[in-house]
């Protein structure tokens, strides 16, 4: 399943900082930021549901994020 977050990441070397805590917590899936898209999307392919787990990691490293529905 395809997760879609709105986040407040900016910059590449922020995307650089959460690495190591997204491939520790998604090691099974496949994500990516799009840095250039308004919402700053963070999309992960993912077989397990890991929505709060994903807002929780962002939100304690100062970050906004919200899932965006389809």
């Amino acid at each position: 399943m395809i997760y879609v977050f709105k986040t407040s990441v900016k910059l590449k070397k922020e995307v650089r900082g959460l690495k190591p805590h997204l491939n520790e917590l998604l090691r099974q899936a496949k994500w990516n930021f799009d840095l250039e898209d308004c919402d700053k999307i963070l999309r992960i392919d993912s077989e397990t549901e890991i929505c709060k787990t994903i807002i929780k990691l962002l939100q304690d490293k100062g970050f906004d994020c919200e899932e965006l529905s389809d």
